[in-house]
């Protein structure tokens, strides 16, 4: 089940929990929490499977969103990926900033930057991958991390862009031992890469936070990167 899902029926299931508890200080009907539970469940079944999960992302992106902080973190996650992406000459196609977002514009997954992923997918479809390629998504990969850090000092967000990496780690039968290895060296490409065009990357928030075309953020990127 989609993690989203599972951490909203956790949240739902404790307040359930909760108003059995307090239900009968509050005079509610004992009937009330069991109803909810059966709902909810029911909910959860048709999001899975009706949904692919993506009615609990909504939920739980519509909840998160209501931080002002979260926002800010996720648009700098993904000015990451997108900034890294354009220095590395991998083409942006879109980006979002929630999973509403992301529906709207007809766009898999909770929201993020999309990048073109047709050379890549080419070579894996032949059985093998250079260096060269699997080195530059995997610090595109990293590059929202790398932002996080580079700004609060830790990330919260990347999980996603990790499990990417191990994945295709695993189907190139790369040794596992060097995976950890692998990954900090692509972050650390990353960081460099942003702090040494920062002022291209506070200039890629200001515009996607303003929901710039891609076109218009990589023009901003131009104006202000280092060569």
């Amino acid at each position: 089940m989609n993690q989203t899902t599972l951490n909203l029926i956790a949240i739902s299931v404790f307040a359930i929990t909760l108003s059995s508890l307090l239900g009968p200080m509050l005079g509610l009907s004992p009937v009330a929490p069991a109803i909810a539970t059966v709902g909810l469940l029911g909910l959860a079944t048709l999001d899975r499977f009706g949904w692919e999960g993506r009615g609990g992302t909504f939920l739980v992106s519509w909840f998160a969103g209501l931080s002002a902080e979260y926002r800010e973190r996720v648009l700098r996650h993904e000015a990451g990926h997108f900034l890294v992406a354009h220095l590395l000459d991998i083409s942006v196609i879109n980006y979002t900033l929630s999973a509403w977002e992301a529906w709207r514009k007809g766009l898999p997954g909770q929201g993020g930057v999309v990048v073109d992923a047709q050379g890549l997918e080419a070579e894996l479809a032949q059985g093998g991958l250079s260096t060269q390629r699997l080195d530059r998504y995997g610090i595109v990969w990293m590059a929202g991390v790398a932002a996080e850090i580079l700004t609060y000092g830790a990330a919260e967000g990347g999980d996603d862009d990790r499990q990417k990496l191990q994945m295709l780690w695993r189907q190139l039968n790369r040794p596992l031992a060097e995976y950890e290895v692998k990954q900090r060296w692509l972050a650390l490409q990353a960081r460099t890469l942003i702090e040494k065009h920062w002022p291209a990357y506070e200039a890629l928030v200001k515009a996607m936070s303003n929901r710039a075309s891609v076109e218009e953020c990589r023009q901003v990127i131009q104006q202000r990167r280092v060569d």
